[in-house]
């Protein structure tokens, strides 16, 4: 557990990484909740107690927990779908908090049992599809919102089907009022990045639209006026889900989603701190905090959440550093709740439509977009069929399709890689210098200056969870050397962990060396620009004798 003096050590940083964290969280609380029947308080609610408890309890010490777009995109689902079960609303609030409460507990479990250390294996094209795929979600869910019209049921196929009544019921008022709001998101940041332009937003045309435009011309996050205020009431009432074995069944299928995307979803947000931080968070430990986090979250009437990346690298970039600054992040947001909660309510729908279809932008992943001419079409077809599956389908039947996929293309590429690599690499070129016996020779002519790496087997999605220890273990040297003869295919997920591994050594001013890059690999390395943009031509060697010989060159200098 956090000592004392760890908690306390870094004060200053802590405390603005929070509040600018926290300052980030409101409007994005909000607007995820007011997805969903429970109301945008609900957001509120599960940022709060995401936020504190997460952060004592988490394995990431600087993670920002708090209700996120794919969590909300599942728990909208399925609260309709509970909802439709149960007759109404009422009656169906005790089995939605039974799920958020036993989806917390399934990721206590999953902590207990050790699950995270497998999350590594989920290949980059799975969340890349995956990612995309929830923020095409997003998107197509907020156009009747962004319309000024309720939203159809049916999530993004009834939003699509239904396309064709929006004409005769548009709201030209909630049009103007969603347009102002992502115009002040994508404008703020070149006037000042010290304030979070959603927040701007939410804040500037609340306002404007309160004092400009009469309150029933426009639709509102509750409609009835103010929003709840003082601390929430404990659901205790769940407990009646239990008693029917065919609804406990059910609500378990749920909650199990919940559990696994949230799970996934804070480890990768984890995953990105530790790249940042340069530390390593504890997963497991992770999970059972995000479960404490999710089980109180839901019975207080919350939403459920995990990790928020976004939050997650602001509070970083803001100098957050320990568990403190979560807490004080979800300190800030009580007491916003506390304080001015009786006025959230006269927010309008379009704002949170437009913040929404802002953030639905910003998840996709344009960087695999990008490169789906240059990496192998195996991990574009994969890509887009998670996709395409996450949105119109089911999110995690989409993961599930993308891991089976993946592995059985792998095991597929990987196999006739090995069996026709006689035939692509010569093994008589390669037996006179392999292994390079000279090595030494070599290191001992240069003192400590160059250090050898070597890479044996394919660089995939299963062996990319070491690239940031790699980074960190090779010393403050001057040359580095990548033995990559032995290393036969590399796909999105290698591409992605040794482009990351350059970047840093670059930073470091270390110079790196390739030698036998050959077939599939050179030609990945050169499609996405890791040869000749991270490492010329010039520094790469078909043999250790032409390296040896180069080597020798910059001994002689010296």
């Amino acid at each position: 557990m956090t000592t004392k003096s760890n908690l306390f050590s870094n004060i200053k940083g802590d405390l603005f990484g929070g509040l600018t964290a926290g300052v980030v969280a409101l409007p994005l609380a909000l607007a995820f909740g007011a997805q969903t029947e429970l109301g945008a308080i609900a957001g509120l609610y599960g940022a709060i107690a995401l936020g504190i408890l997460a952060a004592i309890f988490g394995g990431t010490k600087t993670q920002i927990s708090g209700p996120t777009a794919p969590m909300t995109v599942v728990s909208a689902v399925l609260i309709t779908e509970l909802i439709a079960h149960a007759g109404s609303f009422s009656e169906a609030m005790p089995l939605i908090v039974a799920t958020f409460v036993m989806a917390g507990l399934f990721q206590i479990l999953m902590g207990v049992f050790k699950i995270g250390k497998y999350i590594k294996y989920i290949p980059y094209p799975v969340v890349s599809g995956f990612m995309s795929g929830i923020g095409v979600i997003i998107i197509i869910t907020q156009i009747f919102p962004f319309f000024g019209i309720g939203a159809p049921e049916g999530g993004a196929l009834g939003t699509i089907r239904s396309i064709h009544m929006i004409p005769e019921k548009i709201n030209f008022y909630s049009v103007g009022i969603a347009l102002a709001t992502i115009i002040i998101i994508y404008l703020m940041p070149r006037i000042s990045k010290k304030v979070p332009a959603s927040l701007v937003a939410l804040i500037v045309i609340s306002v404007a639209a309160f004092f400009l435009i009469p309150l029933d011309l426009f639709t509102r996050i509750n409609s009835e006026g103010p929003l709840p205020s003082g601390l929430p009431k404990l659901h205790l009432d769940f407990i009646i889900a239990f008693k029917d074995f065919g609804t406990m069944v059910r609500i378990s299928e749920y909650a199990l989603t919940l559990a696994a995307l949230g799970a996934i979803d804070s480890l990768l947000t984890s995953v990105v701190a530790d790249n940042m931080t340069k530390t390593k968070h504890d997963s497991n430990r992770e999970l059972i905090g995000q479960g404490i986090g999710n089980s109180v979250s839901g019975l207080i009437g919350g939403l459920p959440g995990a990790g928020a990346t976004m939050r997650t690298v602001i509070n970083i970039n803001s100098g957050g550093k320990e568990r403190l600054s979560g807490v004080i992040a979800g300190l800030f947001l009580l007491a916003v709740l506390l304080g001015i909660g009786a006025i959230v309510g006269y927010v309008p729908n379009a704002v949170l439509a437009g913040i929404l279809i802002t953030v639905g932008i910003g998840i996709i992943d344009y960087k695999g977009i990008k490169h789906m001419r240059s990496i192998p079409k195996s991990d574009v077809a994969v890509m887009l069929i998670v996709l395409m599956l996450t949105v119109f389908v089911d999110l995690l039947i989409a993961v599930a399709a993308g891991m089976v996929l993946s592995s059985l293309l792998f095991m597929i590429k990987a196999s006739e890689i090995i069996e026709k690599g006689s035939k692509a690499i010569s093994l008589k070129e390669l037996k006179s210098e392999t292994p390079w016996k000279d090595e030494k020779n070599i290191v001992d002519k240069l003192g400590e200056d160059v250090y050898i790496k070597h890479i044996e087997g394919p660089l995939f999605f299963g062996s990319t969870s070491g690239s940031q220890n790699i980074a960190q273990s090779i010393p403050d040297v001057k040359i580095i050397i990548f033995r990559l003869d032995k290393v036969p295919y590399v796909d999105q997920s290698g591409l992605y962990a040794m482009e990351e591994i350059l970047l840093e050594l670059k930073q470091k001013n270390i110079k790196v060396l390739f030698v036998g890059l050959y077939g599939q690999v050179k030609t990945m390395f050169e499609k996405i620009n890791i040869v000749p943009g991270l490492v010329s031509r010039e520094e790469c060697f078909d043999t250790a004798k032409e390296l040896e010989n180069y080597l020798e060159k910059i001994a002689e200098a010296q």
